[in-house]
């Protein structure tokens, strides 16, 4: 981890110099990075305290905090219950070197001191020529918190303006990949037990973490702001159902199929839609018997760039509008009937007119793609 090198002189005079440890998510060690950089400083005889740590009661951060001075905070009572924010006046009164202050967006309680947001005390300390050296995540920052919200389906309540970030003489990234986040999730090391299930499959998700990093790295670059905001628009665009086209194929193992996943790629390229291919196992299915053509399938939508899934349930067209409606797929792709084979396993009715009537009812656009090779059919 880079250090903060907060280069103003001792009693040098005018306003204090910020120093911004940055991070994509919670749980990537920012807090513990500036602790130990105020650590750092101290050991180098620089007159540091901790203006307010949040450390949610995690034994490693107190143990990274051990021997750093802590300003007390101010308690204020809020509709009955009793909170602690930062006492801004204790630590302008006692005037540091630097001041650790956590969690930049951080919201106070109402009447617990002069400001209603953290920013805006660590302005002050700032303009009182005092050093900060805070935390922040980049789901909080103004100009990203939106479409975090869209992509991730969680509220960002705390927000911070670009430019109070963008005023730090230097910003370090705590970069942690997504597949730790998630390990230290899940080892309780950044929420309670109660709340890890939730954020693994909501903001911990795996695609939400891989897209915040990119914002983070972006921001960090210095980005045109053009640019920046275009990147945003399109993580928008991808997260709204009704904006981004996603297809769904579905196919079995039967001989053309290979010809029809080509042929829906090319449809999905023409509208700019990811394309995933379903392959839906009933029990009956499963008697039947199956060579390797499973595994051509699977190797041709990897070629042509789909995404695959392995769905089991015991009606094949309901497994397939189910899956796309919980997907926020908006067009299906399906083989013409033949009344074949599959008709016999589900009854009285094809498998392409119950994935019509059953889309049209979701609101899901249908492709009945005509077959062009022997025995190429979904129902």
């Amino acid at each position: 981890m880079s250090t903060c090198e907060l280069t103003r002189a001792p009693g040098a005079g005018g306003a204090g110099q910020l120093c911004v440890y940055l991070a994509a998510a919670a749980g990537a060690g920012k807090t513990i990075a500036m602790l130990d950089e105020g650590q750092r400083r101290r050991a180098l005889g620089t007159d540091v305290v901790i203006a307010v740590i949040e450390d949610h009661d995690r034994p490693l951060t107190r143990v990274h905090a051990a021997g750093l001075e802590i300003v007390p905070r101010r308690a204020s009572e809020y509709h009955g219950t009793t909170f602690e924010e930062m006492d801004l006046e204790a630590v302008l009164r006692r005037n540091p070197g630097v001041a650790l202050a956590d969690e930049l967006a951080h919201a106070n309680v109402p009447g617990a001191g002069p400001n209603a947001k953290r920013w805006q005390d660590v302005l002050d300390l700032l303009d009182a020529g005092v050093d900060v050296i805070t935390t922040v995540n980049i789901q909080h920052l103004e100009s990203v918190a939106d479409t975090v919200e869209q992509i991730t389906q969680v509220r960002v309540r705390e927000r911070v303006p670009d430019w109070v970030v963008r005023r730090a003489g230097q910003i370090e990234f705590v970069d942690a990949p997504p597949g730790q986040l998630r390990h230290r999730l899940l080892q309780g090391e950044i929420y309670p037990a109660g709340q890890v299930s939730q954020a693994l499959t909501h903001f911990f998700r795996a695609g939400n973490l891989t897209a915040l990093r990119e914002l983070a790295l972006r921001f960090l670059a210095d980005e045109p702001a053009a640019d920046f905001a275009r990147h945003l628009a399109r993580l928008r665009s991808r997260a709204r159902g009704d904006a981004a086209e996603r297809m769904l194929l579905g196919v079995t193992p039967a001989p053309g199929a290979e010809a029809m996943v080509r042929r829906a790629a090319r449809m999905a390229a023409r509208i700019e839609a990811d394309l995933e291919v379903a392959h839906v196992a009933t029990h009956d299915a499963g008697r039947l018997g199956r060579d390797d053509g499973l595994a051509r399938l699977r190797q041709v939508a990897a070629d042509v760039g789909a995404t695959w899934h392995d769905l089991d349930a015991d009606n094949l067209a309901s497994a397939l509008v189910e899956y796309a409606k919980h997907e926020q797929v908006t067009q299906i792709v399906v083989g013409s009937s033949q009344r074949g084979r599959w008709q016999e396993l589900i009854g009285g009715d094809s498998v392409t007119g119950q994935v019509s009537r059953l889309a049209a009812r979701a609101g899901i656009d249908v492709h009945i793609m005509a077959l062009r090779e022997a025995g190429l059919r979904l129902g």
